[in-house]
Order: C-alpha cells, then sequence, then structure tokens
C-alpha cells in the first residue's frame, strides 16, 4: 500500500508542479502581453478544461500524502510526506479562495468589447498568486521525491 500511496503522491505532485510551471513560464507572460479584449477571449477558452481535472489531481495527491504520514514506518518520511500535503492543501487554498474568484470575473465578462469602464485588470494579481501555488506545488514534489527516494 505504501508504494502505490508514494505513486500517487509523486505523480500527482509531479503534475501539479509541472502544470503550474508550464503555465508560469508560458500562459502567464503570454496572457500579459495580449490587450484586454484579447486576453478575456483566450483565458476562456485556456481555462476551460482545468476544472475539475486540477482539483482532482490535487486533492488526490493532499490525500495520498496524508494516507502515508502513519505508513511511513520512518520519522523522517512522516515529516516529509506531512509538510508536502500542508504545502499540495496550500496550492488548492489559494487556488480556490484567490486564483478561482479572478477566473470567474474574467469568465462573467462578455465579449471583448464589452470591458465595462473602470474594470480592474485581474492579470497581476493573478500572476502573483499563481507564483505562490508554483512554489507550494515545486516544494511538494521535492519533499514528496525526497521522501519517495531518501528515506
Amino acid at each position: 500500500m505504501n508504494e502505490i500511496l508514494s505513486v500517487f503522491a509523486l505523480l500527482g505532485s509531479g503534475t501539479t508542479a509541472g502544470v503550474m510551471f508550464a503555465v508560469a513560464i508560458s500562459m502567464v507572460p503570454a496572457l500579459g502581453a495580449m490587450t484586454v479584449p484579447r486576453y478575456v477571449e483566450a483565458h476562456r477558452l485556456l481555462g476551460r478544461n482545468w476544472d475539475p481535472t486540477m482539483p482532482i489531481i490535487v486533492i488526490t495527491t493532499a490525500l495520498a500524502d496524508v494516507a502515508l504520514v502513519p505508513l511511513s514506518g520512518d520519522p523522517a518520511g512522516a515529516a516529509l510526506h506531512a509538510v508536502a500535503a500542508v504545502l499540495v492543501l496550500g496550492v488548492a487554498g489559494v487556488s480556490h479562495l484567490l486564483n478561482v474568484p479572478l477566473n470567474r470575473a474574467v469568465k462573467a465578462l462578455g465579449p471583448g468589447d464589452s470591458i465595462p469602464p473602470g474594470w480592474v485588470d485581474p492579470r497581476p494579481s493573478w500572476r502573483g498568486y499563481h507564483l505562490v501555488r508554483t512554489t507550494l506545488a515545486g516544494a511538494a514534489f521535492m519533499l514528496n521525491a525526497a521522501a519517495v527516494v531518501l528515506v
């Protein structure tokens, strides 16, 4: 059971970190360079398939890490999985509480030409929140890898 859960923790945290990294180095700069109407349209097209895929991956990863804490058999491994679980839950928290509301606000806008006067561009805030969750995801992956390989 330990091996199966370890595979889920590694695969999930690696996938999460990889997706976050890819978005950070590709999508964030591209969306930031677009005009507002073009950004709104691109945002709609790019974001429509993330739910429920990423939440399922992130929560499954956190559950695998939590389950590995008592199964680890080693205090160091248990600690690594516990911290990794907290970091992955941090990714979920930042996503759900900060990024998702901004995404919903952008998706609620009409076609590109109907941007309301005084609209506040969410891209700078979204970028900052995304970098936080990218860092959390990368750290969780490193801890999971260390727990599996070193302990």
